[in-house]
């Protein structure tokens, strides 16, 4: 059985699988902490150091934990590395963990890690587990860290803190609301969505220069067709 490639495994959590914006996942905390740019960073380092970790010990222990009790075992995992992320959090950042509030702990079911464990960890060595974990962390947390910087920059007029647009426009206090956050999540997929579509079209066959040459031509239009010629 041919190994999957490393670099394949990282990115398509950044990019194809992007969590958020691809998947629709853990829309809860994406919604609720990314009033600032800052707050979804803190989240998605958090959820990225839970995810990575998680995902190195249950892929150790994949063949060692008892199929019937799986579930379990992920979420005791999870919840370990979830009280260590919240005790370093309260002790290095405790306005950060201030913010957060409940959805810190709450990354313990949060669908995400609990889904990579199941679907990816469980069946994988350690190295692509691991690769998974931070690809998939790395998406997260952009994801959420360019909503937060879009709702605090129209919202506050600021970035990271630092003053950009409120001495010239008038900041847009809905953006910092339920209502903002909801509007930024649906253009950020529409967007993700379009560049993905533009992305397939450039791909098609007939962009390729070896199209004439290329057995799989036929193929590739029976299946664009729907059926057998």
């Amino acid at each position: 059985m041919e190994k999957p490639k490393l670099l394949p495994i990282f990115t398509k959590g950044i990019i194809q699988e992007n969590p958020v914006l691809k998947l629709v996942l853990g829309t809860c905390p994406a919604l609720a902490v990314t009033t600032s740019a800052m707050n979804g960073l803190g989240m998605g380092i958090a959820a990225t150091v839970v995810l990575l970790g998680s995902n190195v010990v249950i892929s150790s222990l994949r063949k060692v934990i008892p199929d019937r009790v799986r579930i379990p075992a992920f979420i005791t995992i999870i919840a370990g590395f979830v009280t260590v992320v919240q005790l370093l959090i309260k002790a290095l950042a405790p306005a950060l963990d201030a913010t957060l509030g409940i959805y810190l702990p709450l990354i313990v079911v949060n669908c995400i890690i609990l889904g990579r464990a199941e679907a990816f960890a469980k069946n994988n060595t350690v190295v692509h587990s691991a690769l998974d974990g931070l690809g998939m962390g790395v998406g997260f947390t952009s994801a959420l860290l360019l909503m937060g910087g879009i709702r605090e920059l129209l919202g506050s007029g600021t970035i990271l803190g630092f003053a950009v647009t409120s001495n010239f426009i008038t900041p847009m206090t809905v953006m910092l609301l339920p209502p903002g956050g909801f509007f930024v999540f649906g253009m950020l997929i529409m967007l993700v969505n379009k560049l993905g579509e533009q992305k397939g079209r450039e791909l098609d066959c007939s962009a390729c220069p070896i199209a004439e040459a290329c057995p799989s031509v036929d193929s590739c239009e029976i299946e664009e067709e729907g059926g057998e010629r």
